[in-house]
């Protein structure tokens, strides 16, 4: 089976789930508050979607986030550090890289967070039902609700509604968490 690019990939799932549902790009554009010619040139494979931008496709698409950027899974699955499909934040030193997508019938998917200290990523609602667990493996975060996250450190986990406004904001460098997303 020949590999493609994760945009190439990208594109494919974009493009499967918008006609799955039934959307035009227009229609697609509108609910993710994002341009039609943006969009377009996503589906093209040509553009370079941020975290944001996937986020807000997967939500108007009622879509988990993993399935517009997860590649096709073989059965033993072994991802070392640094590999897997990473996207950027725009708007903080931020990466997510998906370790593994919710298989058909369940709805969860992993993340491991790579973080460094500056703004803060702050997440718009996600998918009714969204609730996000945290674990920090190295360094030190403030995460959860918008209006009252928590200060953690190496080891600690925190557990808050994904479907309300809230923040991951890297306290030293080189923080890292690993991040389950369950999807009602």
């Amino acid at each position: 089976m020949e590999q493609s690019t994760p945009i190439v990939r990208i594109a494919a799932s974009i493009r499967r789930e918008r006609e799955r549902s039934g959307l035009s790009l227009s229609e697609l554009a509108k609910r993710a508050g994002i341009a039609k010619s943006t969009l377009s040139q996503l589906e093209a494979g040509s553009g370079n979607p941020s975290v944001e931008t996937l986020w807000a496709l997967g939500v108007a698409l009622d879509v988990p986030f993993s399935r517009l950027v997860e590649p096709p899974r073989p059965t033993v699955r072994v991802l070392r550090a640094g590999e897997g499909p990473v996207t950027y934040s725009e708007q903080s030193s931020y990466s997510a890289t998906v370790l593994a997508a919710c298989p058909p019938h369940a709805r969860r998917d992993i993340y491991r967070i790579a973080a460094q200290p500056g703004e803060p990523r702050t997440s718009q609602p996600h998918m009714p039902g969204t609730t996000e667990h945290v674990i920090i493996g190295t360094g030190r975060a403030q995460v959860g609700p918008l209006d009252d996250p928590i200060d953690l450190g190496p080891g600690d986990y925190v557990c808050y509604p994904g479907d309300t406004p809230h923040l991951f904001k890297a306290l030293t460098a080189d923080t890292t968490a690993v991040i389950v997303m369950e999807h009602v």
